[in-house]
């Protein structure tokens, strides 16, 4: 089973059309400050740290939510399936440089409509400082 694929440009202007649909109605924003994988990984590469270091003395949620809507083709890198969670929907990865130099991961899900809630959901599983240096080719729609 294939766990990753590389959407066609067209759905991922399609997703982020979506993304910024919901963050402009009311989505809640489920961010995970503190994940079980950041007990093992050195503090800079953590979801807390990282906003915090870049967004001091603003709210993480709204600072989230004004760093989505400025998502672009060209920081996606790809899409994938939720191995813990196979019948959720999938996941987007991307990538964007703050500060000139400052590579930060970030991966989400979106979910227009959540059946259980009533509104739209926006879970931010990912948004550290990248572990591994970004490479070029690993951009599919980013302009070289």
């Amino acid at each position: 089973m294939d766990t990753c694929r590389i959407e066609t440009e067209d759905e991922v202007r399609a997703y982020l059309g979506n993304l910024k649909y919901a963050l402009q109605n009311g989505a809640s924003i489920t961010f995970q400050s503190q994940r079980n994988v950041d007990s093992t990984r050195e503090m800079r590469y953590t979801n807390k740290y990282t906003v915090a270091d870049l967004f001091p003395n603003e709210d993480p949620v709204k600072a989230l939510k004004r760093e989505l809507q400025n998502l672009r083709v060209e920081n996606y890198l790809r899409t994938v399936k939720d191995s813990r969670f196979p019948n959720r929907s999938e996941m987007r990865e991307f990538g964007k440089v703050y500060n000139g130099v400052e590579e930060v991961y970030i991966k989400i899900r979106v979910e227009l409509l959540n059946s259980h809630l009533g509104t739209h959901t926006v879970f931010v599983m990912s948004f550290h400082y990248a572990v591994k240096p970004f490479r070029e080719e690993i951009f599919p729609y980013r302009r070289r």
